[in-house]
């Protein structure tokens, strides 16, 4: 299959002009096949600039520090795997970064192990690239939201199209990086337990999430759980989002919710489609961090008398879209209409799985069509 654009491509370019820059993201998503398109669309020869750590030619290469010279061009694949890579890096791009590009790509503990130290300060980019969301798609694919939902975003599984394939996958994906990477990052003694609650939160996903439930089902501490779901943000098999608070609204403030980057692990439709909108958004979320700067982040809606709202979109600390998702093209929920009226400066809008329609209702809530909603993103 033809390479598929990614929505980085153009900030990547941008980017290599001036720093080096780093692609970070869950593992499997596309950061080496990203760079290595990259590097031919430029005229680089991948056997001239691309280095895989994993490889032991490429790895003794990176060791006793003999790079390629004058390439214009030099791709690091997992090269956080070495104790030193910091320096490596510090002393290329100081020393040649004038005249050459360093794209560094690495799974998911990439993000994690950049944060040990400052040595690479001011010297990068840091860009994530999350599985495929719908604008990305929708070229190649005529229904791509069906299509999404039941083989997920992950180039693999979404390219061959099988039910069967994409279990196998997801059950394997869960398995690697619970047992390999999480163990790089950490020394977890019980490693079933922690198992355990992944297999058992997609059944979580759309619910504010209690780990103290966790705690008492696992029979562990409170702690523990936390840090539990701190290591799988990092390694991005999930990510939390926060609920909303105002002085205008008496709205929950303690539990957030949780989502999954293989959706296909929910076997609710509803959950499912939430978290397929949940992806989109907090894809979304991390780009205009990371290629703007943007204050952006996502929140959810939930008051104490049970109306809650699946998505608020904030920027600067303030909402600036509210968001319901729904299986079926419904009427407008109460609960966005009651959010609605506390917040009139936000935009309300609903997004239904099924039809294809754009409208606004006469009390100004505009009525969506997942395929039209998820393709701006």
């Amino acid at each position: 299959m033809s390479y598929i654009p990614r929505y980085i491509d153009q900030q990547l370019e941008k980017d290599l002009q001036r720093k080096m820059v780093f692609i970070g993201g869950p593992r499997q998503c596309g950061k080496t096949t990203v760079a290595r398109h990259y590097a031919r669309k430029n005229g680089y020869l991948l056997s001239d600039c691309y280095l895989n750590w994993d490889d032991a030619e490429d790895r003794e290469k990176i060791i006793r520090n003999r790079l390629p010279a004058d390439t214009g061009l030099l791709i690091f694949d997992e090269i956080h795997k070495y104790p030193d890579w910091r320096r490596l890096l510090k002393g290329l791009f100081d020393k040649r970064g004038h005249l050459l590009k360093i794209l560094v790509t690495g799974s998911a503990r990439l993000d994690h192990y950049r944060r040990g130290g400052d040595s690479l300060q001011g010297r990068y980019h840091f860009l994530r690239l999350l599985p495929f969301t719908l604008r990305e798609i929708s070229n190649s694919e005529s229904n791509g939201v069906t299509k999404l939902l039941n083989f997920g975003g992950f180039p693999e599984p979404f390219i061959q199209q099988s039910e069967i394939e994409s279990r196998r996958w997801s059950r394997e994906y869960r398995t690697r990086l619970i047992r390999d990477d999480l163990r790089d990052l950490e020394n977890i003694r019980d490693i079933v337990k922690l198992e355990t609650m992944a297999i058992r939160l997609p059944e979580l996903v759309g619910s504010p999430l209690s780990l103290n439930g966790l705690r008492e089902d696992l029979q562990v501490s409170h702690q523990t759980v936390n840090r539990w779901f701190t290591l799988l943000e990092s390694l991005y098999y999930l990510f939390r989002v926060p609920p909303f608070g105002s002085d205008k609204i008496r709205a929950l403030r303690k539990m957030p919710r949780h989502y999954h980057y293989d959706w296909t692990l929910i076997n609710d439709p509803g959950p499912r489609f939430e978290n397929l909108v949940a992806c989109h958004l907090w894809k979304w979320i991390l780009f205009m961090q990371d290629s703007q700067g943007r204050d952006v982040e996502l929140r959810y809606f939930r008051d104490v008398d049970g109306r809650e709202v699946d998505f608020i979109i904030m920027e600067n600390n303030r909402p600036i879209q509210c968001i319901e998702c729904k299986t079926q093209k419904k009427d407008p929920s109460r609960s966005i209409k009651y959010f609605n009226l506390r917040f009139p400066e936000v935009e309300p809008i609903q997004v239904s799985l099924e039809g294809d329609y754009d409208l606004i209702t006469g009390d100004g809530i505009r009525l969506i069509s997942a395929n039209r909603f998820l393709s701006g993103f």
